[in-house]
């Protein structure tokens, strides 16, 4: 299963909604202002470490790049562009987005 967090941890309890539902081998693409919590000092970037252990973390780079973040991004998180975002729904059956 694909799931999609497009909001702020700090605005919205999404990421840890998705986070909690996901099972091992999930992957978890960030986008819009979820992409803060893929940076190095970020408020949530913990969970997201630990999150990795069981789940691919993906951000994706031009909303990172909006955000003057692409500098700042956690090792272990991988960065898509539009067309990774397009091939990430497309390998996985289902996709469960979080508001």
């Amino acid at each position: 299963m694909l799931h999609i967090v497009n909001k702020s941890a700090t605005e919205r309890n999404s990421l840890d909604s998705a986070l909690r539902m996901a099972t091992k081998g999930s992957a978890v693409l960030l986008i819009e202002d979820a992409v803060y919590a893929a940076t190095k000092g970020g408020a949530a970037a913990e969970k997201i470490q630990a999150a990795m252990t069981d789940h691919q973390i993906y951000a994706l780079g031009p909303d990172l790049d909006a955000r003057g973040m692409s500098g700042r991004v956690l090792d272990g998180v991988k960065i898509v562009d539009y067309g990774g975002f397009v091939d990430l729904v497309a390998e996985h059956n289902v996709c469960q987005s979080w508001l």
